[in-house]
This record gives structure tokens, sequence and C-alpha cells, in this order.
């Protein structure tokens, strides 16, 4: 079943859907290109480290996507599940951050690269990892008691990234010259795309007008402290501010974003209707 389209209703009576959409297509993602180092770790515990962190992932999203489905239902009369939000959106339909999508070889990877720079991977996890927390502990008391109850679980995950990102953070940051300047290198590439994380839109507003969402800006400085603070003990440079603003959330993506997705619904697309 293919979703419908928030945009045939009015804002006001989908901005909680539309949110909670956001929130799942975030989880998904990551935990998607987490899922590439999968048999590719560094070290074994590594190994199952980014795997137990991208099924967490996409476990945070098939709840997300599951109270998602409902609301739809209430709106259009028909309840997609969780693999019709998954693998039958388009590209454009996606709402996840242009963060998450990135590849892991870092700046001016071609979208055919196998290369995955380790430095990259953490540093992502780390600056989206240290924003959900946040969020997380705020979005408990949402309206929507569906989602707060997904935070509340949510919450406990995202700390363990957090603090396994924080870690290699600071023995990459702090470890050799090459370590070091991978892991510098990798904050400078990624932390302009925080950028959109932060500025809210009419959606983001709506949702939080509504009790059911949190607006990021309104945990900015908790993060930074985070952020900070890590970078500071990993001996790294937090780079200047830039205007540089992604748009993944509107459903522009980057050129990486139609790669991912051909791989993760291509059998689903190949075999529409079957069960394993």
């Amino acid at each position: 079943m293919r979703p419908a389209s928030p945009d045939r209703f009015p804002l006001a009576r989908t901005a909680a859907l539309q949110y909670l959409l956001r929130l799942a297509d975030n989880a998904l993602i990551l935990g998607q290109r987490n899922a590439e180092w999968c048999g590719h770790g560094p070290v074994l515990e590594e190994d199952i480290a980014l795997a137990n962190i991208s099924l967490d992932l996409i476990g945070q999203a098939r709840l997300l996507y599951s109270r998602a489905g409902a609301l739809e239902g209430e709106l259009t009369g028909q309840a997609p599940q969780e693999d019709d939000y998954a693998y039958w959106r388009d590209e454009r339909e996606f709402r996840n951050w242009t963060l998450l999508e990135l590849p892991h070889n870092g700046p001016l990877a071609g979208p055919a690269r196998t290369g995955r720079d380790y430095a990259v991977t953490i540093a992502r996890n780390f600056l989206y990892s240290a924003l959900m927390v946040e969020l997380w502990m705020r979005l408990q008391a949402s309206a929507d008691a569906g989602l707060a109850a997904i935070a509340a679980k949510s919450l406990k995950e995202a700390r363990y990234h957090l603090h396994h990102a924080a870690g290699w953070m600071v023995r990459l940051g702090d470890g050799t010259g090459q370590s070091h300047q991978r892991m510098q290198r990798a904050v400078a590439h990624l932390l302009p795309y925080m950028n959109e994380c932060f500025e809210a839109d009419a959606v983001e507003q709506e949702a939080a007008a509504q009790g059911v969402g949190v607006l990021a800006a309104d945990v900015r400085a908790a993060w930074d402290a985070t952020v900070d603070a890590t970078l500071a003990e990993a001996t790294l440079q937090r780079p200047a501010p830039t205007g540089f603003r992604s748009t993944g959330k509107h459903g522009v993506h980057s050129e990486h974003m139609s790669y991912l997705l051909g791989e993760m619904q291509g059998l689903a697309r190949a075999y529409p209707g079957a069960s394993w």
C-alpha cells in the first residue's frame, strides 16, 4: 500500500504525522547507512557495535512508522504498515536530514565509491545522537502518548549511541597524527549539515504548538555544550559556523539518496507482496 501524501490535508491536521515521519525517516536512513559496516568493521567488536546500533535505529523507525500509520489511518481510513513507508515511497517523499544519507567516505565522495572512513561514521553518529538524546528527553512529555512512549524507549538507546560515538571521538581525535587529522576533517565536513536540523519550518512549528513535537532550536544550547566538551577532550577544533543549509527534510536530497534507496528498496520492489 502506498502511503498518502500529507499535502492533501491542512497542516493543522497532518503536523503530528509529518513530524513522526521525519523522526522515522531519520532513524531508518541512518540505520541503513550504519548497516553498511556489517562485515567491514575495523575490529570485530566495532563490527558488532555498529550492527547493534543499526538495529536500534531501525527498531525506532518501525515504532515511529507504526504510530504514523495509525495517524494516517485516522485521516484517510487506510493505515499504511511499516514496510509501506520504508519501501513504497519515492525519494522526494522521504523527509530525513541530508546529514544521514551521506556516504561514509567523506567530502567529494562519488556515489559509486566503496571506501569507508570510520571517522566520518563516528562523527555523524556523535552529532546525531547528541541531538537525539536532547529531543527524546523532551519528547517523553509529548501530547501524543504513542510518541511519548517511543521517546522513553529510544532515549535509552540514544544515550548508548552517544556514549559509543563520543568515546571514539576522543580515541581518534586524541590518538595518532593521522587519526586526529581524519577526525578533524570528518567534523569539518559534517558539522555544516547540522544547520538543517536546527532550522524550524512550518511543520515543526505546528507540531510544537500542538504539544506533539519539540523544536530542535530549543535544545541547541544543550547540544552545543555536549559537542564542545567532547571536541575539547578529543583535542579537535570546532569549525567556524557557515550559512549552508541542506534540504533533506523538504524532500530535496543529495545525489547519494537515490543509490541508498535503490539498495534498500530493491528486493521489496522486485517481488511485491512476497513474504518469507
